[in-house]
C-alpha cells in the first residue's frame, strides 16, 4: 500500500531468499572482498570486449543467486535489471541468457534499488513468486562511454569516482527464510544545476537527502530505527555534503549509522579519487556485504538509498545540467 506521498509499504514483506555479488580485480583488493561470491583477476573476463565482460558479470551473479536456493532458470518468473550502457545492453543480453520475462530499467546508479523496489512490488501484489532484481557496471566500459577511452590516460580531479566492476543480484520470493523488504521510497528528480561529470557525488547528494527526508516523513520514522543508512555511490565528497544537508534540514544521523557504498567498497589507499560509483556499487555492497551481515545477525534493519545521475554523453555535450534521483529500500531481518 502507499503511505504518505511516495513510499510503498509491503504488507507481505517479500523475502530476499538469496543474493550474489561478483566483482573484478580492483574489487578483490578492497576491504569487502570476502563478501563477494566470485572475484575475477582479469577485467576482460575472457571476453573480447568490456561490454561482453559486464554481461558475463551479470549472468554469473544471477546464476549464483538462483543456484544458492536450489532453483533453476525456469523457476524465475521475472527478471528486472539495469546498467549504464547505451540501451542497457548488459541487462538485455543477460536476459537473453536467463530466458525469463524481462523488465529493463534505467535509473543510472540508482537502478539496483529501483529494481529491488519494483521486484518487491510484484511479489507483494501477487503477480509473481520468484523474481530477480539485479544491476551491473564495468569500469572500462563506463569510462569508454561516458568519459575517455582508458588508453587515453586522462587525469581526473579528486572529486571524480571509480566505476565499480561488478554485478549484484537478489532473488525475491513470497515465502522462505532471509531478510525481508518492508518498504520503498521512490525518489523525485532533483537538479541543483551542477554540470561537472567529475563531481557526481556533489550532484547526487541533494537527491539522496530529498528521498531520505521523504522516507522518514512518510513513515513517521526516526533515523535511529535503522542500524545502517547507506547511500549508493556518493563517495567521500558527496557523503560529506549529504551529511551536512541532512543536519541543516534537522535530520541528525549518527556517523556510525550513515555511510556510503562508494566509500566502503575500496580502501583509502586505492587510487579511486573520491570513492566508488556505478550501478554495481550499491548492488554488490548490498547483495554481498550488507545482506551477509544481516544473515550473521550483525544488522537487523538497513535502509539502502541508491543514487543516480540521469545524464548521458549527449546531454553533457548539449551543456545540460545533471538531473539526479535516489530510491530508498528498507530491508529488515
Amino acid at each position: 500500500m502507499i503511505q504518505g506521498h511516495q513510499t510503498w509499504v509491503f504488507e507481505s514483506k517479500p523475502v530476499i531468499a538469496s543474493s550474489a555479488a561478483v566483482g573484478g580485480p580492483f574489487e578483490a583488493k578492497g576491504p569487502l572482498a570476502g563478501d563477494f561470491d566470485k572475484l575475477h583477476d582479469d577485467i576482460w573476463l575472457g571476453q573480447d570486449s568490456y561490454e561482453k565482460a559486464e554481461k558475463k558479470l551479470l549472468e554469473e551473479a544471477c546464476e549464483t543467486a538462483i543456484h544458492k536456493v536450489g532453483k533453476k532458470k525456469e523457476d524465475i518468473q521475472f527478471f528486472l535489471s539495469g546498467d549504464l550502457m547505451n540501451q542497457i545492453i548488459s541487462s538485455s543480453f543477460a536476459a537473453r541468457t536467463l530466458g525469463a520475462p524481462y523488465l529493463g530499467l534505467f535509473g543510472a546508479c540508482s537502478s539496483a534499488m529501483e529494481g529491488l523496489a519494483l521486484a518487491s512490488l510484484i511479489i507483494d501484489s501477487g503477480f509473481g513468486d520468484n523474481v530477480i532484481a539485479a544491476a551491473s557496471s564495468h569500469n572500462a566500459a563506463a569510462e569508454k562511454q561516458f568519459r575517455y577511452p582508458t588508453e587515453y590516460g586522462g587525469q581526473k580531479p579528486p572529486t571524480a569516482q571509480w566505476t565499480v566492476t561488478g554485478a549484484g543480484a537478489g532473488l525475491l520470493t513470497r515465502q522462505g527464510e532471509g531478510p525481508k523488504v518492508t518498504s520503498a521510497t521512490i525518489g523525485r528528480v532533483i537538479d541543483m544545476g551542477l554540470s561537472d561529470p567529475f563531481n557526481m557525488g556533489g550532484a547526487m547528494a541533494p537527491a539522496a537527502v530529498d528521498t531520505i527526508e521523504a522516507h522518514f516523513r512518510d513513515l513517521n520514522r526516526e533515523p535511529s530505527y535503522y542500524d545502517i543508512i547507506a547511500t549508493g555511490d556518493l563517495g567521500r565528497v558527496g557523503h560529506h555534503i549529504a551529511a551536512d544537508l541532512l543536519a541543516d534540514h534537522g535530520i541528525k544521523i549518527k556517523n556510525e549509522i550513515l555511510t556510503d557504498c562508494g566509500v566502503l567498497i575500496y580502501k583509502k589507499e586505492q587510487p579511486v579519487m573520491a570513492g566508488g560509483s556505478g550501478c554495481g556499487c550499491s548492488a554488490t555492497v548490498t547483495y554481498g556485504h550488507f545482506l551477509n551481515r544481516m544473515r550473521k545477525g550483525e544488522l537487523k534493519k538497513i535502509l539502502i538509498v541508491a543514487t543516480g545521475a540521469l545524464m548521458s554523453p549527449l546531454s553533457y555535450q548539449q551543456k545540460e545540467s545533471i538531473p539526479c534521483i535516489a530510491h530508498a529500500v528498507s530491508i529488515e531481518a
